[in-house]
């Protein structure tokens, strides 16, 4: 699935679940606060217990970490800063390559070698099976990213198939280890990734600020510190091939955990005959927005044995009165979000239909523009003649009416879209990722839906009900909600003054 697409379906989550989500915050703002009470009572106690040493040990960890935190952000903000006309040259590259694709589709036929001496980059081919079939980098042909790496082969398939250009930040040469930033673009036939590789460590930037320098020379200052590694979302160490580097499989889980959850972990292990402590840190570049290089794992191998007993204590203590206090404040959080759903519900839905009223559409509306990769479809309609329906039937027959519209409306909609009711009997559906003809489509299939509906109903069966339909599509309507309902609305009027009962496209 398209990166877009995941986009766009946790914003139409987040859309359909707002009571929900205050109930989550509500319950997280209360868990933390219990959280803050009991790590510092476990502080209290933690401190009483140990040495003004074990204090020092503490403050020195935090700098360390800090400081290869900095070196990191560092780097990858002069990358942001300056970077934007590597990312360019990586993607005009890219053009010229796919040109040369279209020409030749053989890579046979191709000259690796004597593409990267005329454009300076390593350039690979990945077929849909994910494995690397010809390259620069000789060494790499035949790497299988379904085996060494599965989180980057789904991205892979994603990129594959969507055919733009995706710029990568740091990430390793999985052969030597060497610092690089690779880019990714789908061949036009959905066959192929053409990638690129640059080098960084042979750049000024990284020569400038190379972090490998900053934390080698921390190791040297620091006895605390054995050891410290930058890992990659695969648990790959920058600056180290895959052979001189793995994970063990405790270890890796450790890692996993950190990069999933976004804690930090420790777990004890040995180094050169030593007792250490493993500790896994949680880092998100501000600058980084690669989907597979922003994330990444600061592992600080410490020599702290002593620290560790004497915290084993301390810790069954924390770990009791946070459990304690963590399940009454869970228990009562339920009881109070219980109580406050109702409520919530009613201030983003129609009380009538159950429909997301105009407050929740105009914040699904801006949301859903914002992140919509193609075209969103907007579908506005009111039911044909409906005074004379509550003249003639009465007030309560007309709500019949609207359920009636409001069911109908859920039963044509697809799980992505989204439904409201604006007020009387004006109805409004937002189709994300929709074009003009499938707007279309659903448009007669909500107006056969409701025509059942209302003539399967006994309270409307003698009164012909039908329903009129304007449409717009963005971007090609109109960028902005206020646009895109401004021209649905005259689609729908051009669909009433030409004989109701029907569907009309915006037309300028």
């Amino acid at each position: 699935m398209p990166n877009g697409q995941l986009l766009l379906d946790s914003v139409i989550k987040e859309v359909n679940d707002m009571e929900s989500r205050f109930r989550l915050k509500l319950i997280v703002t209360m868990i933390a606060f219990a959280m803050s009470i009991s790590v510092i009572l476990a502080a209290i106690d933690h401190n009483r217990l140990k040495s003004q040493t074990i204090q020092n040990q503490h403050v020195l960890m935090q700098k360390s970490e800090e400081m290869v935190i900095t070196s990191i952000d560092t780097i990858e903000k002069a990358y942001y800063l300056f970077g934007e006309q590597m990312d360019a040259s990586m993607k005009e590259v890219t053009a010229e390559l796919i040109l040369l694709y279209e020409q030749q589709p053989n890579f046979d036929q191709w000259s690796f070698n004597e593409l990267k001496k005329e454009y300076g980059y390593d350039v690979y081919i990945i077929n849909k099976d994910n494995v690397i079939t010809h390259s620069s980098m000789e060494t790499d042909i035949g790497l299988d990213f379904n085996s060494c790496c599965q989180s980057l082969a789904k991205t892979l398939d994603a990129r594959r198939i969507s055919g733009q250009f995706y710029p990568d930040g740091m990430d390793i040469e999985q052969e030597t280890g060497v610092v690089k930033k690779y880019s990714y673009q789908g061949t036009p036939d959905g066959q192929f990734i053409i990638q690129l590789g640059n080098n960084l460590q042979e750049g000024a930037i990284f020569q400038q600020f190379n972090f490998f320098t900053a934390i080698d020379n921390l190791t040297l200052r620091d006895p605390l510190i054995s050891h410290i590694y930058i890992l990659n979302t695969a648990g790959n160490a920058l600056g180290y091939s895959t052979d001189s580097f793995k994970l063990s499989e405790e270890h890796y889980k450790a890692f996993k955990h950190t990069l999933d959850t976004k804690e930090t972990t420790e777990r004890p292990g040995e180094w050169n005959g030593k007792k250490v402590s493993y500790r896994n840190i949680y880092y998100k570049s501000k600058y980084d927005t690669g989907t597979t290089t922003e994330r990444k794992v600061i592992q600080v191998i410490y020599n702290d044995e002593d620290l560790q007993n004497l915290l084993a204590d301390n810790r069954k203590a924390f770990v009791f009165q946070l459990g304690t206090v963590l399940f009454v404040t869970i228990i009562l959080s339920l009881f109070i979000s219980k109580a406050v759903a109702r409520p919530m519900h009613l201030a983003f839905h129609d009380s009538l239909t159950g429909l997301k009223n105009r407050a929740a559409f105009d914040e699904a509306m801006i949301r859903t523009l914002s992140s919509q990769q193609t075209t969103t479809a907007l579908i506005m309609m009111d039911v044909d003649n409906f005074k004379e329906v509550n003249d003639k039937l009465g007030h309560d027959t007309g709500d019949q009416l609207l359920k009636c519209v409001s069911d109908g409306m859920q039963k044509a909609a697809r799980k992505e879209d989204i439904s409201a009711r604006l007020g009387g009997d004006e109805f409004i559906m937002i189709l994300p990722e929709t074009s003009a003809a499938d707007a279309m489509q659903m448009a007669e299939r909500l107006i056969d839906s409701i025509t059942a509906l209302t003539t399967s109903n006994r309270e409307l069966s003698d009164q012909p009900v039908t329903i009129s339909v304007g449409i717009a599509v963005s971007p090609i309507h109109g960028q902005d909600a206020e646009t895109l309902i401004k021209h649905a609305d005259k689609a729908l009027y051009s669909s009433k003054k030409r004989g109701k009962n029907q569907y009309q496209v915006y037309n300028a």
